[in-house]
């Protein structure tokens, strides 16, 4: 028996597919201290794949700092897994290693290697 889709997961698919490549051209993309549009990929802890999610992140020189507040979400639980990252940022793609901290709201800082 399929699993019910939830609608908001739909939604953020969806529009996921739109936002992605204008996020990995650079559009939106955050300065070197400030708020910005990234896409943060990741190793799916279960599949192995390689995952993208546009996220938005505050970024401190060669550190990103994004969160959520669902604790369901896959790309956190895939970076418990693994902390091998990378971050789309100005139309570019920089390696990090990301660090999780759980909590209300949870963060993860992303430093550039």
């Amino acid at each position: 028996m399929n699993k019910p889709v939830d609608p908001s997961q739909q939604l953020f698919r969806t529009l996921n597919r739109f936002v992605k490549p204008l996020v990995k051209a650079g559009l939106g993309s955050p300065l070197p201290v400030g708020l910005g549009a990234v896409i943060l990929e990741s190793k799916g802890r279960v599949s192995g794949k390689q995952r993208e999610v546009p996220v938005l992140a505050l970024r401190f020189g060669s550190k990103y700092v994004v969160s959520t507040v669902r604790e369901d979400s896959q790309w956190v639980k895939n970076l418990e897994a693994d902390d091998e990252a990378a971050v789309w940022s100005c139309g570019k793609r920089n390696t990090a290693r990301a660090s999780v901290q759980r909590g209300p709201l949870n963060i993860v800082v992303l430093d550039k290697d």
